[in-house]
């Protein structure tokens, strides 16, 4: 069983190699804000990572805001009083949402946001940026995730936080983005788990294409791509009584990297 600890408890920021690399801002960024769009994720070690990141340097640029490269991610995932939506998933249903309140730290933006996976491998999202993180589903928030959500949106209710530390990648030659998302955390009411040691990688492209120097320097380190949700994930760790047995792979993944094995990967 992985260790719950205290939310203020977390590694300082790994030396990746960061200020090496061009950075691109925030409004930059904007030309692969990628939407609608394919995802391919890997999940390997904060060990196996700092490797990948020395050979990417003249491949990309990195996303700065504030002056940091790494920024701080707060996310609160909703869900029916039955977990519906985490249900669904675990079902293996090939239409998928995820209605989340996501704060970007150090930009100071909060939005937000339903995740729609559809029957043909595409990530669609759509948000709408909020004053504040909403913790709520209100009048204004209902109105939008009716026209964004196929369900009665005023059955949500929150269910699980997540905060990790990413660093977003941008390609120099193609429509792409990489976000590297690291010291991961799952926090409801006054449990906690914390995966230092994890880190998911996940490629953002139009649509996929082998030409990636990422997806082509993860295959020259034999490490295969695999889906992986936080919030299920998450939810698992946090919910014992959920049923959890279709995923029991990624928790096993998991407990791997947290015992030291470099990467892993589960299809």
């Amino acid at each position: 069983m992985l260790n719950t600890v205290g939310l203020n408890c977390c590694l300082g920021l790994p030396n990746l190699d960061l200020e090496q690399y061009t950075p691109i801002s925030l409004a930059e960024m904007g030309r692969v804000a990628l939407l609608n769009r394919t995802d391919t994720k890997y999940v390997l070690s904060l060990d196996a990572l700092r490797p990948i990141m020395t050979e990417l340097i003249t491949s990309y640029a990195t996303l700065e805001v504030q002056g940091t490269r790494m920024s701080h991610y707060r996310t609160l995932y909703f869900d029916s009083a039955d977990f519906d939506l985490y249900r669904r998933h675990h079902a293996g249903m090939l239409n998928r949402y995820k209605v989340r309140s996501r704060e970007y730290v150090d930009s100071q933006l909060t939005f937000l946001e339903v995740k729609h996976k559809t029957n043909k491998g595409r990530t669609i999202k759509r948000r709408l940026q909020t004053p504040v993180l909403a913790d709520e589903i209100e009048a204004e928030t209902a109105v939008f995730l009716q026209q964004a959500y196929p369900f009665d949106p005023t059955e949500l209710e929150p269910k699980l936080w997540v905060e990790y530390d990413r660093v977003t990648l941008v390609s120099r030659v193609r429509q792409e983005r990489v976000t590297i998302d690291l010291n991961l955390r799952f926090v409801w009411d006054d449990d906690a788990v914390h995966l230092p040691h994890l880190v998911i990688i996940e490629v953002k492209q139009d649509g996929f294409s082998q030409k990636s120097d990422m997806v082509n320097l993860l295959r020259q380190f034999g490490i295969r791509s695999t889906s992986f949700s936080k919030y299920c994930v998450g939810s698992s760790l946090l919910y014992p009584d959920l049923k959890q047995n279709n995923f029991k792979p990624k928790l096993r993944l998991v407990e791997k990297l947290a015992q030291g094995q470099p990467y892993a990967y589960i299809h």
